[in-house]
């Protein structure tokens, strides 16, 4: 039993970690690509090398968000291995060419976060989920709400709710991070005693979203660590927009030390999805800096808060920002890499 999983971007590094290691132990041969949509070696090879993630067979190397050459790549390497599955995380461009390329050659996909859906088509991520899950013939869905969304939806794929995959990582992980990292103490920082930042999606860096945000980042008055994505240093350097005194710019960050930075914050502010989720099973309250999320759990919860780029809403939910007394299990129980392992091994030919 073969399984080609595809990877490009942070999310999908850290998730595709205790997968790789149940379809090991269930027996399953896997061969990685790396699409190469995240290429900053900060944001892709520490990965590689802090979660022990096997090393890609392919690098595509294309250094492009763009799913047609990806496509093209991915449909090459199916060619050479004859996987039984081809595997893909989420909602990237990368997911996306992953799905592209294991219909047009025949091959079954499966789909790890299956059926979410945040309602705003303008968000490519949005249009991904629903495309990606129309091909698909494993839907491995994080909770009952996502299957419900396929089966309204009239998705022929065979649906299997199976928990949450960054919720292995971030159970397994997060204590690893905490006790390894001192990224505390390098930046001179206090459990509790600062917020946590990340801006990366492409709406949010682009004017006039992005110096909206920085106006309200610029607005709260405690400390905001900022590791600034590639792409959002680019465009902050060329709109000319100034970080105030209380944020502080940084280099990205290695998983590890990111872990055991949010997850000691006093507040995250982000426009990630997995980020709003990982801040749950933190226990750290989430400002989310989009008009819609697919995380709905979270926010009719309390723990999260949608604040679209409005700088005083983002001051207000920072300065107001606390998690709720009742915190139900959300997305799984952390085991959820196993329950996709043995769903797949029932496909040997």
């Amino acid at each position: 039993m073969r399984v080609l999983s595809v990877v490009g971007n942070r999310p999908q590094f850290v998730k595709s970690a205790p997968l790789s290691v149940a379809l090991r132990e269930g027996g399953i041969e896997e061969v990685v690509l790396h699409t190469g949509q995240h290429y900053d070696p900060r944001l892709s090879q520490v990965f590689f090398d802090e979660l022990g993630l096997p090393e890609p067979r392919y690098r595509l190397d294309l250094h492009t968000s763009d799913p047609a050459p990806m496509r093209a790549g991915i449909r090459g390497a199916i060619a050479t291995e004859k996987p039984d599955v081809v595997l893909v995380y989420g909602d990237t461009n990368s997911t996306l060419a992953g799905a592209l390329a294991a219909n047009d050659t025949g091959v079954r996909q499966a789909h790890v976060e299956a059926g979410l859906r945040s309602g705003d088509l303008e968000m490519p991520e949005e249009r991904n989920r629903i495309e990606v899950d129309r091909l698909a013939a494993l839907l491995f869905c994080p909770d009952e709400r996502a299957a419900e969304t396929l089966a309204d939806e009239g998705v022929p794929g065979r649906r299997e709710v199976v928990g949450d995959v960054m919720a292995d990582a971030t159970m397994q992980l997060a204590p690893i991070a905490r006790e390894r990292s001192d990224v505390l103490d390098r930046l001179g920082l206090e459990p509790g005693g600062y917020l946590v930042a990340t801006v990366h999606r492409e709406a949010n860096t682009a004017q006039p979203r992005l110096g909206r945000i920085v106006d309200g980042l610029n607005l709260i008055q405690e400390t905001i660590v900022f590791p600034v994505h590639p792409r959002t240093r680019a465009a902050l350097e060329r709109e000319g927009l100034e970080l105030g005194q209380n944020v502080r710019a940084e280099a990205p960050l290695g998983y590890l030390d990111f872990a055991a930075l949010a997850s000691q914050a006093r507040v995250i502010l982000t426009d990630s999805g997995g980020l709003q989720k990982e801040a749950y099973w933190y226990g750290v309250p989430c400002v989310t800096m989009r008009p819609s999320t697919e995380w709905v759990d979270t926010v009719e919860l309390g723990a999260n808060v949608l604040v679209d780029d409005h700088p005083e809403r983002i001051m207000v939910a920072a300065d107001e920002a606390r998690m709720p007394d009742r915190l139900p299990q959300l997305y799984g129980d952390g085991h959820a890499s196993e329950r996709i392992a043995e769903v797949i091994v029932t496909l040997r030919p």
